[in-house]
């Protein structure tokens, strides 16, 4: 008889069902805690107690570990997170107990981070951004990878009117950043190219008269040029965006891979940035003001796309604001005398904004999605015979503003805003469970 048959490979291990009962975050999170405070410790009392001797350093170093440990596991242990209906119930805390119960029509943006130490153990932070202020972002940390994942699109199937348990909605492929042309368009900036002029310059005239004091003014440079340069390299490494019934996904990040969905509806307006420079490359960058980001979390988030051709910025504008074409409104200049760069368009539903000669921008504000409209012309305005047009958005980069607009232009601009805007938002659902809704007939 020959050898018997070898046995099959037991099944893989079922992940939890993260649409039902109550979860915890991964275990691997308490050793990291003890981990992080222990080399707290060490790095900053610890030089200071090496005078006892490094016995009692290191007996306070266990004292701390077993304390941590005793602390993170008991508050590990009473911190649980899962959804209830369409809400997200998270409870937190061990000496102060915190308990939020969050309605996921409010749900503004879910990302998925992951830094560098995470990927290795195959961990990931989720993020959700509500509608709020600043104190109305949720973590997660840390999860599996999968169930991170799986999460988010529980969430999102939730935020759109849809059961929990709905697969993952696909996607299309939109735009993938060539490595090359990142580092290309990243260097080929004004500010980047003379900080590196000027930092080669001290360098030489350090060598040249062996004057070391020359050099230490090359240090600020060098900090600039990790900040301009290396950081945004880094955080826009392997940059991929696609599209999705669920919004727009952006995958991106070296040292901390993240993936950012911006649902339907979130986005409040959108500019393109075309340095002088870029112009010979045919590249702009797209930003946004999107709902939910508050603060420093608005400028972290507001990059849509870092580098990316002209065309496809347009592109984007009209897959984040359906039925609009931003690239045919039609710009008019300000009044005679003033740059040519500078032009403001209006149709039926948006208000485009064009400024600056050396660094030209090109805003676009739906009219849906505008706060307020406000003209303001100041004394010496006024005597000239021009005012302001703004269209006030929710917080985040873009303030659309056109200046220098005759004065009654600018009053028939706000007059033909006004009505825009009223049509739109009456004609114009929210974009709460988008999926499951009809949209109302246009009037």
């Amino acid at each position: 008889m020959g050898p018997p048959p070898p046995a099959p490979p037991p099944p893989p291990r079922p992940e939890p069902d993260v649409t039902r009962g109550a979860h915890r975050t991964h275990w691997a999170t308490v050793p990291f805690q003890v981990l992080l405070v222990t080399v707290v410790f060490l790095a900053m009392p610890g030089p200071l107690l090496i005078g006892f001797g490094f016995g009692w350093l290191f007996l306070m170093m266990v004292a701390v570990a077993c304390g941590t440990t005793a602390y993170a596991l008991l508050s590990w242990w009473n911190s649980s997170f899962g959804l209830r209906d369409d809400h997200l119930v998270v409870h937190s805390g061990l000496v102060r107990r915190i308990s939020r119960e969050i309605p996921l029509s409010r749900l503004q943006a879910v990302d998925v981070v992951r830094p560098l130490l995470m990927q290795v153990l195959g961990l990931a932070e989720l993020r959700v951004e509500l509608a709020g202020g600043d104190s109305s972002e949720i973590r997660l940390r840390y999860l599996s990878r999968g169930t991170a994942e799986r999460l988010r699109a529980a969430l999102l199937a939730h935020a759109a009117g849809l059961s929990g348990r709905t697969p993952e909605a696909p996607e299309w492929p939109f735009y993938r950043l060539p490595f090359g042309l990142l580092l290309g368009a990243l260097a080929f900036r004004l500010p980047v190219l003379g900080a590196f002029a000027l930092f080669l310059l001290l360098l030489a005239a350090g060598v040249a008269t062996f004057e070391l004091g020359v050099l230490g003014g090359a240090v600020p440079l060098l900090l600039g040029l990790l900040r301009g340069f290396i950081g945004p390299l880094m955080r826009y490494t392997d940059f991929y965006a696609s599209l999705s019934p669920d919004g727009l996904r952006l995958r991106y990040g070296a040292f901390q891979a993240r993936m950012q969905t911006v649902p339907p509806g979130r986005v409040q307006a959108v500019r393109i940035v075309e340095p002088l420079l870029w112009r010979s490359l045919g590249v702009v960058r797209v930003e946004a003001n999107v709902a939910g980001y508050v603060g420093e979390r608005q400028m972290d988030s507001s990059i849509l796309l870092p580098v990316v051709p002209r065309a496809l910025a347009f592109a984007l504008i009209d897959e984040v604001v359906p039925g609009t074409n931003a690239s045919r409104v039609l710009l008019h200049p300000a009044v005679k005398g003033w740059s040519a760069a500078d032009a403001l368009g209006v149709d039926e539903r948006l208000f485009v904004v064009r400024r600056g000669r050396l660094c030209r921008i090109v805003e676009v504000v739906p009219h849906a999605r505008a706060q307020s409209i406000r003209m303001t012309a100041g004394p010496i305005a006024r005597w000239r015979g021009v005012a302001s047009v703004d269209a006030d958005t929710p917080p985040g980069p873009i303030r659309a503003r056109a200046a220098n607009r005759d004065l009654a232009e600018a009053r028939r601009i706000v007059d033909g805003i006004a009505r825009y805007g009223h049509a739109a938002r009456s004609s114009t659902v929210g974009p709460e469970r988008w999926a499951t809704r009809a949209e109302p007939p246009r009037t």
